[in-house]
């Protein structure tokens, strides 16, 4: 495994955060969680109040060969506990980094050694669990790239992960993490979006593979891409049975999108902001591919998920609260089932192979998006077939949305709306699997 050496860059411009020293292949990596300033474009100076591992914002790329064996050391230098998430990776349990249900908080100025083999090659990404509505807000996030055996032959790989960032009036990081508004509504949105991009240009013709994840703890991102003619490959790490075509689309927070194509033009990332577009990343086009990219985009090769099939159990999860749903049994703004926080008892129990569809039903005004630690699913889609394997799901206001999997990673599985701030006030709960 190594630590990428190149530099991510903030949003569209081109200015290098902090160089990444490469690791060796046969040594372990060590993430240090600490406070650190940055240089923000079209600012003369740094900005304080963020964190970052290893100095970095985002946290160093870490790549992994599929199946090969990861080893990682947290060195917490925060003034507070620290934990570590591998987001997607159907990790052993006891590596999971969630707090109560797997492992006790790294106090400051202590370490802890995760070691795991990601079974899965994909998009994937790593980011704080231990009051992570705040210390994800402040830049502890980072990307987890696990490559194919035989990968498909691109001309670049690049990672982008989508942030954003609120800002004071007066140009400062917004360091106030209490504002009761943003839990009973959409959350802590930013008007500082960014994506950070690992490589800033390309020639036409290209063949690229564009890895979105999104680490924003509350924002849902609709995107449009343009310069790249090709198709996505792959949602949430997991590989779709036949690529789809490339059109706009909708992230949520946690989620990943893997398109791989060709590049035409300068390619530009895009959201909606109402009625209109705002481009928050690009990649330049300079030069001309002699031998430009036109093969048929292949699916990525399977990873062999059984098909949930059959299900011996049937349970539901109720979303409640929020602005305007006050009364909803749980002493927090949210609830799951009439409860807020972790339930003593989990929310279904299943022997290793069980099979279960549960119901995400949400009554709220809200969007939300519920992650699903240690396994994936599938949605379940009327009489036909399921949707693609997913680890996160955006349920919108007012839907009903019913999701299907096979448990068969033993433990004590955290269940949570990825809106951190939904999360933080309540929507939790948690499976058990023996």
């Amino acid at each position: 495994m190594i630590l990428n050496r190149r530099d991510m860059l903030l949003g569209t411009m081109a200015s290098v955060l902090v160089p990444r020293p490469a690791v060796s292949k046969t040594s372990g990596i060590t993430l240090r969680p600490a406070p650190m300033s940055v240089q923000w474009p079209g600012r003369t100076g740094a900005l304080a109040g963020f964190l970052g591992f290893n100095g970095s914002l985002p946290g160093p790329e870490i790549r992994v060969k599929q199946g090969d064996r990861l080893r990682v050391r947290l060195e917490n230098g925060l003034d507070d506990g620290a934990l570590v998430h591998w987001h997607g990776i159907r990790v052993p349990n006891r590596m999971d980094g969630v707090s109560i249900l797997t492992q006790e908080v790294v106090p400051p100025g202590e370490a802890f050694d995760y070691e795991f083999s990601p079974p899965d090659a994909g998009t994937y990404w790593y980011h704080s669990h231990y009051l992570s509505y705040e210390q994800v807000g402040r830049g502890l996030f980072g990307p987890l790239i696990v490559e194919e055996k035989n990968p498909p032959e691109v001309d670049h790989d690049i990672t982008a992960i989508l942030a954003d960032f609120r800002m004071t009036p007066a140009g400062e990081f917004d360091t106030d993490f209490g504002v009761m508004e943003d839990f009973a509504r959409w959350g802590r949105l930013g008007i500082a979006l960014r994506v950070f991009l690992s490589q800033s240009s390309v020639r036409l013709g290209d063949r690229v593979r564009l890895r979105l994840i999104n680490a924003a703890i509350d924002r849902v991102f609709p995107l449009d891409l343009n310069g790249i003619n090709g198709s996505v490959v792959a949602l949430d790490g997991m590989p779709l049975a036949q690529p789809t075509a490339l059109e706009p689309m909708t992230i949520a927070p946690g989620q990943r999108v893997d398109i791989i194509g060709t590049v035409i033009s300068d390619v530009s990332i895009s959201t909606s902001d109402g009625d209109s577009l705002r481009q928050i990343g690009r990649i330049s086009m300079k030069g001309t591919n002699p031998t430009p990219g036109s093969e048929l985009i292949q699916p990525l090769p399977a990873h062999g998920l059984p098909t949930p099939i059959r299900p011996g159990q049937s349970l539901k999860l109720v979303m409640r609260g929020g602005e305007g749903d006050p009364d909803h049994g749980g002493f927090g703004t949210w609830s799951f089932n009439g409860v807020s926080g972790l339930p003593m008892e989990p929310l279904g129990q299943f022997r290793w192979g069980d099979t279960a569809e549960i119901t995400l039903s949400n009554p709220t005004a809200f969007d939300h998006g519920i992650h699903l630690h240690g396994h994936h699913f599938r949605e379940v889609l009327g009489s036909g077939p399921f949707g693609p394997w997913r680890d996160t799901l955006l349920v919108k206001a007012g839907e009903d949305r019913k999701i299907a999997c096979v448990f068969d990673n033993p433990g004590r599985w955290l269940l949570h709306c990825h809106m951190l701030s939904h999360s933080a006030d309540g929507m939790a709960t948690w499976v058990e699997v023996t």
